[in-house]
C-alpha cells in the first residue's frame, strides 16, 4: 500500500527583532511639541546654510523642491516613547541628494535640522548621508498628513524618531556638534535605538557636546 506523505511543516516565522524596550502599537501615534503649522506654498522654502562648500546658502521654493530627485525606502520607525511602527514605505528626497546639490564644507561634521517655530535637532553628517535618510513627502503611497509633518519631514530610520524632524525648513552644516531642542532638554545627543540611547545621562565622555 502506498504511503501518503504529509508535506513538511514550514518553520514558524521568527518574531520581528525590535530595539530594546520597543513594542509595535496599533496605527501610527501622533506626538509632537507645539501646534501643527499651516502650509503656505507661496511662502515656503527649504534652505541649506552654515558651513557649505561654497560659503553661500542654497534655497529651493516648493515647486523647485518637489522637482528634486526622489527615492523610496522601507524602514521601521522607532519612537523614544518606546513604540516602533514597522515597514514604512517612505518617499522623498534623499539626504545624500541634498548634500550633492548643496555640498558641505570639507570640515563639516554635523547638521542642525531646522523646522517651523524654530524647532531643531542635531545629527551627524554621516546620518544625513546614510541609506534610507530622506526628506520625506509621502508614507505608504500617500502624502504625509499635517500632524505627521506635511509638507516635509526628515526621516532618519536608524535613530530615534525625535531626530526625524517634522515640518522641516532647512539644514545648517556645522563644523562642530551642537545640541538641538530636545537634546538641550535631557535627550541623548546621538539617539541610537539599538543602544537604547534615550537620555543625556547615558552619554559617554567625548562623544557629545556639553549641556
Amino acid at each position: 500500500m502506498a504511503r501518503v506523505m504529509s508535506p513538511p511543516e514550514e518553520p514558524a516565522p521568527k518574531p520581528r527583532e525590535l530595539p530594546p524596550g520597543q513594542y509595535v502599537p496599533r496605527g501610527w501615534p501622533v506626538l509632537h511639541y507645539g501646534p501643527v503649522p499651516k502650509f503656505r506654498p507661496t511662502d515656503w522654502d527649504f534652505r541649506v546654510f552654515g558651513a557649505t562648500a561654497s560659503a553661500e546658502p542654497h534655497r529651493w521654493d516648493w515647486p523647485a523642491f518637489e522637482a528634486l530627485p526622489r527615492a523610496t525606502a522601507v524602514a521601521d520607525f522607532h519612537c523614544v516613547t518606546k513604540f516602533t511602527v514597522p515597514d514604512n514605505a517612505w518617499e522623498g528626497v534623499p539626504g545624500s541628494a541634498i548634500a550633492e546639490l548643496a555640498p558641505p564644507a570639507p570640515d563639516a561634521t554635523h547638521v542642525m535640522v531646522w523646522a517651523e517655530y524654530g524647532y531643531s535637532a542635531n545629527i551627524r553628517l554621516s546620518d544625513l548621508l546614510a541609506d534610507g535618510t530622506m526628506f520625506a513627502t509621502h508614507r505608504d503611497g500617500e502624502r504625509l498628513s499635517p500632524d505627521h509633518g506635511f509638507p516635509l519631514r526628515l526621516v532618519v530610520p536608524h535613530l530615534y524618531a525625535w531626530k526625524s524632524v517634522k515640518w522641516v525648513r532647512g539644514i545648517e552644516y556645522l563644523v562642530e556638534d551642537r545640541r538641538g531642542f530636545w537634546e538641550e532638554r535631557g535627550y541623548h545627543n546621538v539617539a541610537d535605538p539599538w543602544r537604547e540611547q534615550r537620555y543625556s545621562y547615558q552619554e559617554e565622555d567625548g562623544e557629545t557636546p556639553p549641556l
